[in-house]
């Protein structure tokens, strides 16, 4: 199931048509409230969202969506007209995991649903793979993938889905130096594109959310990043 939240009708027929011309089961929600009450009842595979909405704004629900147990990892992508780079930031600093402008192609629109949904549901399941005692620690920062857990001197850290993923494949890493074009492939699947802050907007909130631990995730200018307990 997917969900669109999104107040103006002809896009949310569209789109909702669209998808369900590619076999997905989707449902269109005019207002938040309506959204929230069927969140209640079924949580879907993906969200899309728009940002101007009556009553509440996208990203406030998003980062609702971020602080809840059951949909902190729930794939989520912006739909919206608002296209300076602030907003973009804004919104993948809530946590979103992509973020199309307006207007739209519809076939673009379908490709970026599929490469979402692709990686998140490839990442559950080798998730469900790994060791149940698998753990990585690095000073006093200890990650646990299989559980998508996370602390810093015991006290538990708060991460994104892609947020989560990034230090993950940090610590694989450690010590390496990943390319930002490896960083974008593996986690975005996006590959290098001119101009894309998105990963090191992601950085950033990781980075603050780790606190002092954040020191470890050094910059390598101009190649990418690396993992290291060298700077702690």
């Amino acid at each position: 199931m997917i969900y669109l939240l999104e107040d103006d009708e002809s896009i949310r027929k569209l789109v909702i048509y669209a998808l369900a011309s590619q076999g997905y089961e989707a449902e269109g929600f005019e207002r938040p409230e309506e959204f929230w009450a069927a969140l209640e009842q079924k949580v879907p595979r993906l969200v899309l969202l728009d940002i101007m909405l009556p009553g509440q704004d996208g990203i406030s629900i998003l980062r609702q969506l971020r602080a809840r147990p059951d949909t902190a990892s729930l794939p989520v992508v912006l739909l919206t007209a608002r296209t300076a780079e602030y907003d973009r930031v804004e919104g993948l600093d809530a946590g979103a995991d992509d973020y199309i402008p307006k207007p739209f192609g519809i076939m673009e629109l379908l490709a970026r649903v599929r490469a979402v949904l692709r990686r998140t549901e490839v990442y559950a399941q080798q998730k469900y793979q790994l060791p149940a005692d698998q753990e990585y620690q690095l000073g006093t920062l200890r990650v646990w993938p299989d559980r998508h857990e996370a602390s810093v001197d015991g006290e538990p850290i708060h991460l994104t889905y892609k947020e989560f993923s990034l230090l993950c494949l940090l610590l694989e890493n450690q010590g390496r130096v990943l390319t930002r074009e490896v960083l974008l492939d593996r986690i975005w699947g996006l590959g290098e594109e001119p101009g894309n802050r998105t990963l090191d907007v992601h950085i950033r909130t990781l980075r603050a959310k780790l606190g002092p631990a954040g020191r470890c995730i050094e910059t390598v200018r101009g190649v990418g990043y690396r993992i290291s307990g060298e700077s702690l």
